[in-house]
């Protein structure tokens, strides 16, 4: 009589699974959170093959030279200043007075400062990742006059003329192609590269973080100072780079112009080109023009060089690839896709009173999550479009003859089939749109969740 029972009450049990409603979406509620499992792993995927990607470009461009940043030409100018200190001597009461000489530097920026640029850019790839590397050639010619000592009270004697100094600081060493020597006069200055340590390595985990290295020439002859009257000087600057070239409008008046072949420039920093014809069939020619009542520091500091990299302006030669966010930001619709398929199915079996059992439920869904592994895997060798049309295609044929064996007619399939095409491609369209994304998503949520209402009156809740 117990085994009886036991059989009466699975059988009732198997019943009420069958014939449920409640029952059903329970059911489809539990496996949509089951399938939450892979969605998380694919995400993780993505994730990993984006990281990937950028240690490769970072190896690259290791091998090849960072981004050129140019801090310079800067005038390192050495003077005295004198410390007094006053002692009593012990045996005699009289009190001393000792003078003792300390150097000290002034920087001054250029009076004018013109940057003339070409830059080369190429594709790096290695394996199936691809970065921008470029050759620049640079010529910095300006002049120096009207340096001020009056913020430090020095008199004109105690500035020591022939030690004086040009620096440049720069973000890129390594691509340095050819001898940096600074042109005054007739007489030619050559720079050498000084080590300073490692003075911000607390900065390195910052992403907008730039190390710097100094180049110094040798000391200028006194005549070619601007003791008394102001000096022209020409540098050309050769430098193998990649991500990006900046510089920073330390003149009083600072002009640059960089031209290049590649064709698309994005112009960064803290001031755009001043030219609206700018990008040209052939590339860019980019014009800047910056004052100094543009931009927040004198023309002269002493005792200390500021980090001034967040002044600084040019362009990117970063190659857009966006192939691993947008399949991340498709992935994070996986909720989304499988709820609503899961929804479709679950309305037919409502309404066509045709059963439909969890593990093809479950196949359905695994289906859907294949959906993301196709879409990364084909993105990287070939375009996000070209990926997301061939596995939307592969699923969507794929579930579509799946329910032909499951829902015995055509009719059925045939509506799944133009679903889940609407359905990718409504997806799609979110995902290329950025301003307009939150607005039209919402608005086709609006319309599905209209469908589903409409669709849903007829059913019989009360039985279920």
């Amino acid at each position: 009589m117990e085994h009886t029972s036991s059989n009466n009450q699975g059988s009732r049990f198997g019943n009420w699974l069958k014939t449920s409603i409640t029952a059903r979406m329970l059911m489809v509620g539990l496996l949509i959170v089951v399938l939450l499992i892979p969605l998380a792993y694919i995400k993780s995927l993505i994730a990993e093959r984006a990281g990937r990607q950028q240690e490769v470009i970072t190896e690259i461009n290791e091998k090849w030279g960072e981004e050129v940043l140019i801090y310079g030409p800067i005038l390192k100018v050495p003077y005295k200043t004198y410390v007094e200190t006053t002692y009593t001597d012990q045996e005699t009461k009289k009190v001393h007075t000792e003078r003792k000489e300390k150097i000290k530097y002034g920087y001054f920026f250029p009076e004018s400062l013109d940057i003339m640029g070409s830059v080369h850019p190429e594709p790096k790839s290695r394996g199936i990742y691809t970065t921008a590397v470029y050759q620049s050639e640079s010529t910095l010619t300006g002049t120096f006059a009207n340096l001020d000592f009056t913020e430090e009270s020095v008199a004109a004697e105690d500035i020591v003329w022939d030690k004086a100094r040009m620096i440049i600081k720069t973000s890129n060493l390594k691509g340095v192609n050819d001898e940096v020597a600074v042109n005054i006069n007739a007489n030619r200055y050559p720079f050498s590269s000084v080590y300073e340590g490692n003075k911000n390595q607390n900065n390195y985990y910052n992403p907008d973080f730039v190390q710097m290295h100094t180049l110094r020439s040798i000391a200028l002859k006194e005549a070619d100072s601007p003791k008394e009257r102001s000096i022209r000087f020409s540098i050309d600057l050769n430098v193998n780079g990649s991500k990006q070239i900046r510089f920073i409008p330390i003149g009083k008046e600072t002009t640059a112009n960089l031209t290049s072949n590649w064709k698309t420039a994005n112009f960064i920093g803290e001031f755009l080109p001043v030219n609206p014809d700018k990008i040209t069939d052939e590339g860019f020619n980019a014009k800047w023009k910056v004052l100094d009542l543009n931009r927040p520091f004198a023309q002269q500091t002493f005792n200390y060089l500021p980090d001034l990299n967040e002044y600084a302006s040019g362009v990117n030669f970063m190659i857009p690839v966006d192939e691993y966010q947008k399949s991340e930001r498709s992935a994070k619709y996986g909720f989304l896709v499988i709820a609503l398929t899961f929804l479709i199915f679950f309305l037919i079996q409502t309404l066509s009173k045709i059963s439909i059992h969890p593990f093809q439920y479950l196949m359905i869904g695994l289906a859907l999550t294949m959906f993301y592994t196709l879409l990364i895997s084909i993105s990287e060798h070939s375009s996000f479009l070209k990926a997301y049309l061939i596995a939307g295609v592969a699923v969507i044929l794929l579930i579509t003859l799946y329910s032909r064996s499951i829902l015995k007619n055509i009719k059925f399939p045939m509506f799944i089939l133009v679903s889940l095409s609407a359905l990718y491609a409504f997806i799609f369209t979110i995902i290329q749109l950025e301003s307009y994304a939150l607005l039209v998503g919402s608005l086709g949520l609006f319309f599905i969740l209209a469908i589903v209402m409409y669709v849903s009156r007829k059913i019989d809740w009360q039985n279920g």
